[in-house]
């Protein structure tokens, strides 16, 4: 079988592997699409997702889908022929971030295509690969592979909506339009949310945010000299930071309204930033934190298999595992693309 190893910097290597064979409660899983993700890019770019070094090389990918090829003793959640979306996340369950039910804050998290942990823990930018059968979630519907890959950036949108609390009838501000800029607006709107302002400086995410439900879009590099993002848009009540510019997390606390409540999901630079923490004080403005996914996976699984929410606006198609390098070079132009995908040979 074949699979996409990173070995450094712009060094991805296409190999010809064994195929594995599952262990009991193991489920051999084979590869229908996975989503490039912006750390998937930072691997092959840079060799490394900000304090995450390459040390061996890594299988990227951790936003897949699949159609089990094999099962291990003991496993009955799933059997061969179904098909799966693919949850990355392996909290230890014994940790105190896991007994409160946080398991995205998990001390010992294993999670897929990730440098964090050495050995490596490997991805799916792969044929086949195993998975535990608690991370097999079944999904029984007619949508395609591609769609049920989206559960992981859906899982972490909807996460970022609960940090922000109740939703219903509030009006949202949304900072960066791509991929997960588009999941906050399907996760918004599924919770609720009766106005929905998202902003950027490219077009083509500006114009997939509108069709997933977006009610204003800006060119916040197009805003007049001395303009202001609240003339356009008013103050919302709710601003999801999702760029990680720390330019935008400025517009969102000068933005939203007094009392109002900034989530930060983007990664802001690692050495820091200057920020006018007063208006924290003088406006009562709540500023959360929000971090991959806890509990939700299964709902957005459910979410996307009932077409409750439609990903397929931000759909850019999915490429031969062959042609990763083009694949990953393509996802990062975001005047083309959206998410980018990588499947089977055949593909």
């Amino acid at each position: 079988m074949l699979e996409c190893q990173v070995h450094g910097a712009e060094d991805l290597r296409v190999v010809d592997v064994p195929t594995p064979q599952p262990g009991p409660g193991e489920v051999l899983v084979r590869l229908g699409a996975a989503g490039i993700c912006g750390s998937d890019m930072h691997y092959y770019f840079h060799g490394r997702n900000g304090s995450f070094v390459i040390r061996e090389p890594l299988v990227p990918g951790h936003e897949a889908s699949g159609v089990v090829a094999g099962v291990g003793a003991g496993v009955k959640r799933v059997k061969a022929g179904d098909r799966i979306a693919v949850n990355p996340s392996k909290p230890c369950g014994q940790c105190a971030g896991c007994r409160e039910g946080r398991e995205n804050l998990c001390s010992n998290m294993r999670f897929l295509g990730s440098a964090s942990v050495f050995p490596h823990m490997h991805g799916t930018f792969r044929e086949f690969f195993l998975m535990p059968e608690s991370q097999c979630v079944p999904v029984t519907t007619g949508v395609s592979l591609a769609e049920i890959a989206m559960s992981e950036p859906l899982s972490i949108a909807l996460h970022s909506a609960h940090r922000a609390g109740n939703l219903l009838g509030k009006r949202v501000l949304i900072t960066g339009s791509g991929t997960i800029g588009c999941m906050m607006t399907l996760a918004v709107r599924l919770a609720g949310a009766a106005h929905v302002a998202i902003t950027d400086v490219v077009d083509h995410p500006l114009d997939v945010a509108r069709q997933v439900g977006a009610d204003v879009t800006v060119r916040t590099d197009q805003l007049p000299k001395d303009g202001r993002l609240s003339d356009l848009i008013g103050e919302p009540d709710v601003a999801f930071e999702v760029s990680g510019a720390p330019s935008a997390l400025a517009a969102c606390m000068e933005t939203v309204r007094r009392g109002g409540i900034i989530v930060q999901v983007g990664t802001l630079p690692p050495d820091g930033m200057h920020l006018l923490a007063n208006q924290i004080m003088a406006r009562e403005l709540d500023l959360r934190g929000s971090f991959r996914f806890g509990n939700v996976f299964d709902h957005a699984v459910r979410s996307i298999a009932e077409r409750r929410v439609d990903v397929r606006p931000v759909l850019s198609g999915v490429h031969p595992l062959t042609d990763a390098v083009r694949a990953l070079t393509l996802a990062r132009d975001k005047t083309v693309s959206m998410k980018v995908q990588l499947g089977p040979t055949e593909a």
